[in-house]
């Protein structure tokens, strides 16, 4: 996650995607290194993520998937009020019972304020919103279930390079919106076999 030129990009920069490296991530989350967004900020960089049942369903279902962009500009953004915003989208399709329940909104955002338990992160200047569509089937298709799908699209700022428990944050929101239960306290998840 590092640049192609760490010499061109800030040392804070650097040591902000040097923190992402050492995070221990649950085993049903599979991350991936992106481009950032190029126009958004002077240096950028993004993850993309997949949450899949594998303990539960060998071909791993995939439960949710989601993006975890790091923004950064030297001299501070005013809309931020700080250095470092970090943009973040978490997309997963729920059973039309709970879909459709009126305080999905409301729950889908205290699972973001949850997440940063204990992790050691604040989100200064967060914000975000919610999004559900349902799909309903007719004719030819009235067989299939009603389907909800779930965009959530949250940014905030952090206020130290230090960005892994942010991603841990995160991290544990990805497992909210894909039904997975909150890792006990005190469990490290063990590291995937390669």
């Amino acid at each position: 996650m590092i640049p192609p030129g760490p010499d061109e990009a800030p040392i804070e920069f650097v040591r902000a995607l040097r923190s992402l490296r050492g995070v221990r991530m649950r085993p049903e989350i599979e991350l991936d290194e992106v481009p950032g967004p190029a126009r958004v900020a002077p240096f950028s960089a993004a993850l993309t993520a997949e949450v899949r049942a594998a303990r539960r369903d060998p071909e791993g279902a995939e439960l949710a998937t989601g993006r975890f962009v790091v923004l950064h500009d030297p001299d501070g953004q005013e809309a931020w009020d700080g250095r470092f915003r970090l943009v973040t989208l978490v997309r997963a399709s729920l059973e039309a019972e709970v879909g459709s329940d009126p305080m999905l909104a409301e729950v889908a955002w205290s699972w973001f304020r949850e997440s940063f338990t204990g992790v050691g992160a604040r989100a200064h200047a967060a914000g975000g919103t919610v999004t559900r569509v349902l799909s309903q089937s007719f004719g030819a298709l009235a067989e299939r279930p009603d389907q909800v799908d779930l965009e959530l699209r949250f940014s905030w700022t952090a206020q130290e390079d230090d960005l892994a428990p942010h991603l841990r944050a995160w991290s544990a929101l990805l497992c909210s919106a894909a039904g997975l239960p909150p890792m006990p306290a005190g469990v490290v998840p063990l590291p995937r076999r390669r």
